[in-house]
């Protein structure tokens, strides 16, 4: 279980399980571009003040285990991480990218976004952390 955190005005344990989901749902996640992923989504969420707690990534979609502050738009973090993230990466591996879209895409507009309670807190872990693995069943 993570410590709560505070600020001078709060003490607060907020939690949240992200995905986004590739443009078209193409397969275009490779090994090389889910560890630059990992990465990106850290530092960005860094500046946020926020952090990366796991990371796990199927082809086509990655989950997100963050931690958030309390005085966050939730809706403006999730538009930076996403618009951030993909300018990151499209600028890496345009030729590559180019193959699966014909304008600058990567993320599909929509997201989900939940709350992780410390109940199930370990179970939202697994699930992320077992992303890559075939066996993976979702949180009961």
């Amino acid at each position: 279980m993570q410590p709560n955190k505070s600020s001078s005005h709060a003490v607060f344990s907020l939690r949240l399980h992200v995905v986004f989901v590739t443009k078209y749902r193409r397969k275009v996640l490779t090994p090389g571009i889910t560890i630059e992923l990992k990465q990106i989504f850290s530092v960005i969420l860094e500046k946020w003040k926020c952090s990366l707690i796991e990371f796990g990534a199927e082809e086509d979609h990655v989950h997100l285990l963050i931690e958030i502050h309390p005085a966050l738009n939730i809706s403006t973090l999730m538009n930076n991480l996403k618009s951030a993230s993909s300018r990151r990466i499209r600028n890496r591996h345009a030729d590559y990218l180019a193959t699966f879209y014909w304008k600058p895409y990567f993320w599909h507009r929509a997201y989900y976004v939940g709350t992780v309670g410390n109940a199930s807190l370990e179970t939202v872990r697994k699930y992320v952390e077992n992303q890559n693995t075939k066996e993976t069943k979702p949180p009961a």
